[in-house]
């Protein structure tokens, strides 16, 4: 049987993992300084001065359109968190340095890329691909919205060169990674946490389940909710960096009214996946207008900057310092110098859990409504493996150890474990 490929898209990293029978599932790996990484971000850069053959912008992805990003001079375009829109009927096409593009070509620019290094590293994968995706996409309201949003990643997937694509459920993948340690049988309850969802299913696992054979009512269930990381992170933008951008000021109207600065601009600014779109000429003109009348011009002038120079990018790998250190630590300190902002702060992790309260609410109610609905108690779930950078937040692991017990939560390979999954779910065909 020949190679078989497993693909976890997702909202800030991706992974692609082979696997044959009878062997562990492995990971393609990408230059990343002067490194190699099992993942690869989620992000394109769109070289203003570089062009293709079609007189387009050069497009690089993952750790190279970061890397080109920085050392520009003249500043191109950054897209990020692109899996998050999918669910947009309103996101047909985008205008990038003068020409217009799908989200399927942009989410296509990313997979090409993943399919090639996993190429070069394994030889021939064939066309055929095993693909994660949430128990509900962001953004979405129903069972259509849910249908919608895959069928659009199914079409990008195909662009992106798998003419055979499949699809997982995310935590169901995880789970055929975790089962491969067991040597005896548990009910699991998996929480998979990305950067736009957190997804769970209830599954039973181990040895009897592998001699059977996967049966689906193995799966217990399955829920989903639009809150992860990225909620986390809009937490510490909407507390630490927009008041420094204007956010609670107010500004004189051409009519000498005087009018608090829209909120709805500190809202798009708060999520990786509005902030690039902020850059429109409608906006743009609207925000120096509010600058001429501004009581505070100072502030709106940093706002228009940060979104001028594509700031994004600097201000998610601030935030994402400060949330990791909060995991490992009492205080972390955010610090953002870039344009007219000068941001240095110390945060206590008590102050940013507060903050978070809300989102974590939400996924503990998602995880008692699985429960509910399966039948099952939590003294009846034997381990909770947690996989997603976020499960490393001390909020939210505190909230399945308060349900289920310390003892009872595993982890590992927490950004890998769900290409490996998919992977080995590939080999059952």
């Amino acid at each position: 049987m020949p190679s078989v490929i497993g693909l976890d898209f997702g909202t800030t990293n991706s992974a692609i993992a082979v696997a044959t029978p009878g062997s562990e599932a492995r990971l393609a790996t990408f230059p990343e300084d002067d490194q190699r990484t099992t993942t690869f971000r989620s992000v394109l850069y769109f070289d203003p001065e570089r062009r293709e053959a079609t007189g387009k912008p050069r497009a690089l992805a993952g750790p190279g359109a970061i890397a080109a990003y920085l050392q520009s001079e003249t500043r191109g375009r950054l897209v990020q968190s692109m899996k998050s829109h999918l669910a947009s009927a309103l996101f047909k096409h985008t205008a990038i340095l003068g020409y217009s593009y799908t989200l399927e070509e942009l989410i296509a620019l990313i997979i090409r890329p993943l399919k090639a290094a996993a190429e070069e590293q394994f030889g021939a994968i064939g066309d055929r691909v095993v693909v994660g995706r949430p128990a509900h996409f962001s953004g979405t309201e129903d069972e259509a919205g849910d249908l919608f949003a895959l069928s659009r990643l199914k079409a990008a997937i195909e662009q992106g060169g798998f003419a055979q694509v499949e699809f997982e459920l995310e935590p169901v993948a995880a789970a055929y990674q975790y089962e491969r340690q067991l040597d005896h049988d548990e009910i699991v309850l998996i929480g998979d946490f990305g950067g736009g969802t957190s997804d769970f299913c209830l599954i039973q696992l181990g040895p009897n389940a592998r001699q059977r054979g996967r049966r689906q009512d193995d799966i217990l269930g399955t829920d989903g909710v639009a809150i992860a990381g990225d909620t986390f992170d809009s937490s510490l933008v909407r507390h630490l960096v927009a008041p420094q951008l204007g956010l609670g000021s107010e500004y004189r109207s051409i009519f000498n009214r005087l009018l608090p600065v829209p909120l709805w601009l500190y809202e798009k600014f708060e999520r990786w996946h509005y902030l690039s779109f902020l850059k429109t000429r409608e906006t743009m003109e609207l925000l120096r207008q509010i600058h001429f009348g501004a009581l505070e011009p100072q502030k709106v002038e940093a706002l228009i900057q940060v979104i001028e120079e594509d700031l994004g990018y600097h201000l998610f790998r601030a935030v994402e310092k400060t949330k990791c250190a909060l995991s490992s630590q009492a205080t972390g300190a955010f610090l953002f110098r870039e344009a007219l902002v000068r941001i240095h702060e110390q945060v206590r992790r008590e102050v940013f859990s507060a903050w978070i309260d809300p989102a974590v609410a939400a996924i503990a109610a998602c995880v008692d409504r699985l429960l509910a609905a399966c039948g099952v108690t939590p003294k009846d779930v034997d381990s909770v493996f947690l996989t997603g950078g976020s499960s490393f937040v001390p909020a939210v692991r505190q909230l399945f150890a308060s349900r289920f017990g310390e003892e009872r939560l595993r982890g590992g390979d927490e950004l890998t474990t769900v290409a490996k999954g998919l992977a080995l779910r590939a080999l059952e065909g």
